[in-house]
C-alpha cells in the first residue's frame, strides 16, 4: 500500500523543473506581499483604524493567489518542504520502495532521493 497515488520518475520530475522554478518564484513573491499586507493590517489595528476597503481586498486576492499556486503542487502530490530554500519532494518508487526524489531550487538537476521518513538529512545521491 502506497502513501501517494502519483509517483514520478526522475525524467518526469526533471521535466517539471522549469515550471516548478516559476511557481516557487511567484509563491515567494506572493508570500512577501502577504507579509507586507499583514504588517500594514497589524499597524492599522494597533492604531484602532478601520481595516477594510482596498487593503482587505488586496489581502484576499493575495491569499487566493497563494492558494492557487500551492494547489499546483498539491494536485500533483509534489511537496514543498521549505519554501525559503525551494526544497521540493517528488513521490517516487526506487527498487520497489516508495521514496522521495529530493530537489532544492539552487540545484541544476534532481540528483538526490531519501526515504519518506528521513527527510533532507537522509538524502542519498541517485
Amino acid at each position: 500500500m502506497h502513501r501517494f497515488r502519483k509517483h514520478y520518475t526522475r525524467e518526469e520530475a526533471r521535466a517539471l523543473l522549469p515550471q516548478i522554478r516559476e511557481w516557487l518564484k511567484h509563491l515567494t513573491q506572493v508570500r512577501k506581499w502577504l507579509e507586507d499586507c499583514d504588517a500594514k493590517v497589524q499597524h492599522l489595528l494597533k492604531e484602532g483604524s478601520d481595516v477594510g476597503g482596498e487593503l482587505a481586498s488586496n489581502w484576499v486576492k493575495l491569499v487566493a493567489e497563494f492558494q492557487k499556486l500551492s494547489g499546483q503542487f498539491h494536485k500533483r502530490e509534489i511537496l514543498i518542504k521549505d519554501l525559503d530554500r525551494g526544497l521540493i519532494d517528488f513521490p517516487s518508487i526506487i527498487a520497489g520502495r516508495e521514496v522521495f526524489l529530493c530537489w532544492e531550487q539552487d540545484e541544476e538537476d534532481i540528483e538526490f532521493w531519501h526515504e519518506l521518513n528521513t527527510g533532507y538529512a537522509g538524502r542519498e545521491r541517485l
